[in-house]
C-alpha cells in the first residue's frame, strides 16, 4: 500500500481534528509568549490553515512537525506576518505576542519582525561583509547609537551564535564565503542582533551536513535560555532532540500538541501515532 493510501486510511480511522487541537501548550496560570486562537490562512480560495489554536511558552523550543504541505511553514509565517508579503494571502482569527494582537492596525510589521526574527531553510547572508551582515539590522532599527555600541552588538551576536571564534579575524570578508553551516549561524547572529524576543526557524538544518546540523542544534538549546524558539522540522529525531513542546499538523489542521516526550511516546490522536510510527508522511 502506498503512503497516500495509508494516510487516507489513518484519517478515516481517526476522528476529525478539532479547531483548537485539544490542550494548549501552557499550563494553568502560565503566561504564553505567543498565542493563536481560531487562526486561519487562505491563499485565494485555498484554505491552508484551519482554526488553529495553541500557546507557545516563553524560553522553550516548540517544534512543528507533520507531512510536507501540511501547513507548518504557513502557520510559522503567520507569527511575524511574513504572509503579508503574499498578495493572495489572508489571515483571520487572533494571534498575539505578549497578549497584543499582532495583526492590529496599530502594529508595524517591520517592528514586529524585529521582535520576532526568522531564520530560513536556506542560509541567506547578505552580499556584504560578515560584520555588515550583523550590523545592518541594528543600524536600520536605530539600536546602536555610536560605533563602539555597534561593534559590541556585532561581537556579542556572533558569540551567542557560536561563530565568533571562527570568524573574528575575517570580519571584513564576505559572509557568502562561509561554509553552509557557518552561513546559517551567521543568519542566526543577524537575527539576534536586533534583540528579538522570539526566533522562528523554518527547517534551519535541512540543507546542512550532520556536523553542521549538530552545531545548530546545540546552539538552539543554548539560545532558548534567552529567547522563545519555534522550529519547523521534517526530522522527528531533531524535534525530539531540541524541543520541549511539539505540535503536529496535518492537512492544515493542528491535530495535537503537548510535551515532546508525550507526543513521541504516548500520542493521543491516531493521526499523530500514524505519522510518528511512519505509517504515512
Amino acid at each position: 500500500m502506498n503512503s497516500q493510501a495509508t494516510a487516507a486510511q489513518v484519517q478515516t480511522e481517526a476522528p476529525a481534528p478539532q479547531g483548537t487541537a485539544g490542550t494548549p501548550l501552557v499550563g494553568p496560570g502560565e503566561q504564553a509568549k505567543v498565542s493563536a486562537r481560531n487562526a486561519n490562512v487562505y491563499y485565494g480560495d485555498k484554505h491552508a490553515i484551519k482554526d488553529v489554536g495553541l500557546d507557545i511558552k516563553q524560553n522553550e523550543v516548540t517544534a512543528f512537525i507533520g507531512p510536507s504541505g501540511c501547513g507548518k511553514s504557513t502557520f510559522l509565517r503567520c507569527l511575524n506576518r511574513m504572509n503579508d508579503t503574499i498578495d493572495i494571502a489572508r489571515v483571520t482569527g487572533l494571534i498575539t505576542l505578549d497578549g497584543e494582537d499582532i495583526y492590529a492596525k496599530r502594529v508595524d510589521p517591520v517592528q514586529l519582525r524585529a521582535r520576532v526574527g526568522m531564520v530560513f531553510q536556506k542560509p541567506n547572508p547578505f552580499p556584504k561583509s560578515i560584520f555588515e551582515n550583523i550590523a545592518y539590522g541594528p543600524r536600520i532599527h536605530g539600536i546602536a547609537r555610536h560605533k563602539d555600541e555597534l561593534e559590541e552588538i556585532v561581537m556579542t551576536s556572533l558569540e551567542r551564535a557560536g561563530l565568533l571564534g571562527e570568524v573574528k579575524d575575517r570580519l571584513d570578508q564576505p559572509g557568502t564565503g562561509l561554509s553552509g553551516g557557518q552561513q546559517q549561524r551567521l543568519c542566526i547572529a543577524r537575527a539576534i542582533a536586533v534583540h528579538p524576543e522570539v526566533i522562528l526557524m523554518d527547517e534551519p538544518c535541512s540543507a546542512l551536513d550532520p556536523i553542521a546540523t549538530a552545531k545548530i542544534e546545540e546552539l538552539i538549546d543554548e539560545l532558548r535560555q534567552n529567547y522563545t524558539i519555534v522550529i519547523v522540522t521534517h526530522s522527528m529525531q531533531q524535534a525530539a532532540r531540541v524541543s520541549q513542546r511539539t505540535a503536529f499538523f496535518h492537512l492544515g489542521n493542528l491535530v495535537e500538541c503537548g510535551d515532546t516526550e508525550q507526543i513521541f511516546t504516548n500520542p493521543q490522536h491516531r493521526l499523530t501515532q500514524g505519522y510518528i510510527t511512519g505509517r504515512f508522511g
